[in-house]
């Protein structure tokens, strides 16, 4: 893919995932689930690569708390499961590994993370899993959506998956 294609794309997955995420939420505990950013995130982490994917994932994140449509834990959960998801693809090509890989690198290492991140720039004191459950359940449902449109995708050979 060359260079104006691959901005292209990630300019789309950036509109999608910032649109999206205001379209589709639904409540998680203590927070809300965007499902719709952690798709993005699989379909750019098999798309493109580990990368652009993290790329992505900030772009939506600082959209999104410029327009005052999120927080600033989008940053950590989106980026270490946009990374992992391409990292896992690349290393096993399989797509259900970067579905994986964005539930475990959103769902558990960006929630462990977004602890002292929140004390640090919210200035909210939480305990260690108080994340977890919220995270999980938004990166879980939002990967197996994800999974499900790049192998819908590759099915009807719509791009080069």
């Amino acid at each position: 893919m060359n260079k104006t294609r691959t901005l292209t794309t990630m300019a789309v997955f950036v509109a999608i995932g910032t649109i999206g995420s205001q379209l589709l939420w639904f409540p998680a505990g203590v927070a809300k689930a965007y499902p719709v950013q952690h798709a993005v995130n699989v379909m750019a982490a098999v798309l493109l690569g580990p990368g652009p994917a993290v790329g992505i994932a900030f772009m939506i994140g600082l959209l999104r708390n410029m327009l005052g449509l999120g927080t600033l834990l989008a940053f950590p959960g989106g980026m270490i499961g946009a990374f992992l998801a391409g990292y896992l693809y690349r290393k096993f090509g399989k797509k259900a590994w970067a579905a994986a890989g964005e539930a475990i690198g959103t769902g558990i290492i960006g929630s462990l993370f977004a602890v002292p991140f929140s004390k640090v720039l919210l200035g909210t004191s939480v305990g260690a899993f108080f994340f977890m459950p919220p995270f999980l359940v938004s990166s879980v449902t939002g990967a197996l959506i994800g999974w499900f449109i790049v192998i819908r995708v590759k099915q009807r050979h719509v791009l080069q998956v």
